[in-house]
């Protein structure tokens, strides 16, 4: 019985943890190109009373062996990359990524991090900067007499000014691909930092050696599925009750064995 009961400790920890992403899922289900989590379960090491294999006679081999599981633990947790859907809007500086791809934002302490989150913003000096005032890069400084801003689906940026009718390009948009995006680190704010799993940044151009296009006037929504999240959210809370009733049930076998001693 006493095993029993850290065996069931085990899995009312995972299902907890497993709980805690699927809440974190739901909570971000209206983020801006939120990537889902998914726990991932292992079994823990096992007691070998009988190792299979083993001889039981002199001509005659066990065919199983008598293996005692210790209980389960989360190892890790796998981003879900797949796009979310796209918004239309009426922002020319909101911008999607059409496929793979990061948008890339120097941070305050001089490192690059990477998002899908394509809202972006003016800063005092005309700069685009993300929400949180981190420039994207490379940078690209919209002038204050400009009339329009236009970004093509290569990232090639472009305005018209008062002066003159004429298009004129003052940068390109670059993004970069990684060859396991599940391997970047989450730091949160819609940004994601490079890792030795994640391996080195690909930097291209949007439409070009397998990166997507950039879409103006388009935001990606979060890619949580709500339904999956709530069917989840059952499974692993029936999964707790059954774990709670397991170690109800090797205390009420304690509490027999001990009465009747």
């Amino acid at each position: 019985m006493i095993p029993a009961l850290y065996v069931a400790k085990t899995g009312l920890q995972a299902q907890d943890m497993n709980l805690t992403t699927i809440s974190n899922n739901l909570a971000n289900s209206s983020t801006t190109g939120f990537k889902s989590d998914r726990a991932e379960f292992q079994d823990l090491l096992y007691q070998i009373k009988r190792q299979p294999g083993a001889q039981s006679t002199q001509d005659s081999t066990l065919p199983s062996g008598l293996q005692l599981g210790t209980g389960v633990r989360i190892v890790g947790t796998q981003k879900n990359f797949t796009a979310g859907s796209l918004q239309t809007t009426d922002q020319p500086l909101d911008m999607a990524v059409n496929g793979h791809g990061f948008f890339q934002v120097l941070q305050p302490d001089g490192t690059t991090a990477y998002t899908r989150d394509g809202t972006f913003h003016l800063d005092n000096n005309g700069q685009i900067v993300t929400a949180n005032g981190n420039a994207l890069q490379p940078a690209i400084v919209v002038p204050t007499d400009a009339q329009s801003f236009t970004v093509g689906t290569d990232g090639t940026v472009s305005i018209t000014t008062a002066a003159s009718a004429t298009s004129q390009v003052i940068g390109n948009i670059q993004t970069a691909d990684f060859i396991n995006p599940g391997g970047l680190q989450a730091v949160g704010s819609n940004l994601f930092l490079e890792t030795a799993s994640s391996g080195a940044p690909q930097v291209g151009t949007p439409g070009l050696t397998g990166l997507g296009t950039i879409q103006q006037n388009t935001l990606e929504n979060s890619n949580v599925s709500t339904v999956n999240e709530l069917v989840n959210m059952i499974t692993t809370q029936r999964a707790y009750e059954m774990n709670s009733k397991v170690i109800s049930t090797a205390d009420q076998m304690l509490q027999n064995l001990t009465q009747n001693l």
